[in-house]
């Protein structure tokens, strides 16, 4: 697939890459499986594939479902477990 250079679908993946807190080649690789899935063809069936994901990530971002607000609790610790490790 060759890569798209329309500006309102960089524009719609770079605000995908900033929800999900991935790079923007990562949020274009997303949405083009997408792409390729659905077998869209024209710059405005892709533009509306990238806008279905948007819509997604937002729903997933407004509910903290985001990576990095599930990495910043993963990393929290209890009370009275600050200065525990554990060791493999």
């Amino acid at each position: 697939m060759y890569p798209i250079n329309d500006r309102e679908y960089l524009a719609i993946c770079s605000e995908i890459a900033n929800l999900l807190s991935v790079s923007l080649s990562s949020a274009k690789k997303k949405v083009d499986i997408q792409i390729a899935k659905k077998g869209s063809k024209t710059i405005e069936e892709k533009r509306e594939v990238a806008k279905e994901i948007l819509k997604l990530c937002k729903k997933d971002n407004a509910k903290k479902f985001s990576s990095s607000k599930i990495l910043d609790q993963l990393m929290s610790t209890l009370e009275n477990e600050d200065n525990f490790m554990t060791e493999d």
